[in-house]
């Protein structure tokens, strides 16, 4: 299964984060045993994910499983709870008796939260207890339900946010500069961008690079891309590049190919 293309989010039971955590948090998720069962019959399938610099925590619930992050396999042992950028294409193999709890955050969020930037992530694939302690991840797995073991999450992240003290200023303006491309029909480049901010461009590429960890225009590009292919595949007659930034529909294909990482074809377009 790939994401976009495929419907992914009917395997999943979600959660949107409280009101104090919405800024920082896009979703909580788990693995719904009965939609896996209802709707996967092999006995491994895969399910691919596009970059998007949003910091994904796994709680694993289940058993052992392989997991590729841009060209390198990684095998993720039995309960072992990990963080990873999703800076690449992120592949994992799955099971239908796996059982993973997703937290994923919003560019910076991971930081506002825990004052480490999502920087130091990078391409890595980071155990979980050098961040959280191994305390919470257990009692997190002793809760009975999806919706007990999200509150006990948002409780330890609002918990560090009042800890943190960072000046999230930086951040402030990266997140203006993103609404911004997208309220501009993802037209502005980075030159504008700044302007709207009244900062200088060198100096919004600076923040974003060191919030986000990557320049704006590469940023931007995937937020475009993955907005504007969202939008295709749920209705391909009324699509207009245009809308989303694209000279024409050439020029569309050409970024949803740099943003897939393959030759679109056949059923894909």
């Amino acid at each position: 299964m790939v994401e976009i293309f495929d419907d992914i989010r009917k395997l999943y039971q979600f959660k949107l984060p409280c009101e104090e955590l919405k800024n920082h948090i896009e979703f909580f998720a788990e693995t719904c045993l009965e939609a896996t069962h209802q709707h996967i019959t092999a006995e491994q399938f895969t399910v691919k994910l596009f970059p998007s610099y949003t910091p994904t925590i796994w709680i694993n619930f289940g058993p052992a499983y392989h997991l590729k992050n841009g060209e390198k396999w990684h095998t993720i042992s039995h309960n072992t709870d990990i963080l990873l950028l999703r800076n690449e294409i992120v592949e994992r193999r799955n099971r239908p008796s796996d059982n993973v709890l997703t937290v994923k955050f919003n560019p910076g969020g991971f930081e506002a939260i825990f004052g480490i930037s999502q920087t130091r992530i990078a391409s890595g694939i980071i155990h979980i207890n050098e961040i959280i302690p191994d305390t919470v991840t257990r009692k997190v797995k002793r809760r009975q339900s999806f919706t007990d073991r999200v509150t006990l999450l948002q409780n330890y992240f609002l918990g560090a946010l009042k800890k943190t003290s960072r000046k999230d200023y930086h951040l402030q303006y990266v997140l203006n500069g993103i609404e911004s491309f997208c309220s501009s029909g993802m037209e502005y480049g980075t030159a504008k961008i700044a302007s709207k901010l009244c900062i200088t461009e060198k100096t919004f590429c600076r923040y974003f690079h060191s919030v986000v960890g990557t320049n704006p225009k590469h940023y931007l590009g995937i937020v475009r891309a993955r907005t504007a292919l969202t939008a295709y595949v749920r209705n391909r007659q009324d699509f207009l590049p245009y809308d989303y930034g694209y000279y024409d529909m050439s020029h569309f294909y050409r970024d949803a190919v740099k943003f897939t990482g393959q030759k679109i074809t056949g059923n894909r377009f």
